[in-house]
């Protein structure tokens, strides 16, 4: 993983599983964490696949999660402390509305971790994202609202085309 992501992979995790927590003690929290943190950093692999993407990225900033929160009805909640929320800045609201995309679908995250897979510094990917793919049932469990796709249906709708033509660049275009 590129080390320039690591910010914005920690605060996107961080920002979905405050937004669809888990259910149940510490142990359903971690699982929850694990499956949020390998969506994302599929998606944010898949969103800046090259050193110069997450370059980039460094430079402009993910744009952070004021969208999101609006979507889901968090920016009620809030607070008047900003700097208690500062880490919602890093937050991407593409690789959340990916890694959402890829929590609810089996197979698009499948396809997505395969996509990884072809790629030269991912060998041995879906070892890694074990979790996303292939959950039992402590991981449905512990991330039964992270999982649940009418709940992440409208973070998952702001970019899932994106993620479709990303996973299908051949497909020919309609007009």
């Amino acid at each position: 993983m590129h080390a320039d992501l690591s910010p914005v992979i920690a605060a996107t995790a961080q920002w979905l599983i405050r937004a669809f927590p888990a259910s149940g003690g510490a142990l359903a929290s971690a699982l929850c964490e694990v499956q949020a943190r390998q969506a994302v950093t599929a998606a944010a692999r898949l969103r800046y696949p090259t050193a110069m993407d997450a370059a980039l990225l460094g430079v402009s900033g993910p744009g952070g999660s004021g969208r999101l929160d609006w979507v889901t009805g968090a920016d009620a909640a809030l607070g008047d402390d900003l700097d208690a929320q500062a880490w919602r800045t890093w937050v991407d609201e593409v690789v959340a509305s990916w890694a959402a995309c890829l929590l609810t679908d089996p197979e698009l995250a499948d396809r997505a971790v395969a996509a990884l897979a072809d790629g030269s510094r991912t060998a041995g990917a879906p070892a890694e994202f074990r979790r996303l793919l292939a959950p039992d049932d402590s991981d449905r469990d512990a991330a039964a609202l992270l999982r649940h796709p009418d709940l992440l249906a409208p973070v998952a709708g702001l970019h899932q085309e994106q993620l479709l033509d990303r996973l299908n660049p051949g497909r020919a275009l309609i007009a």
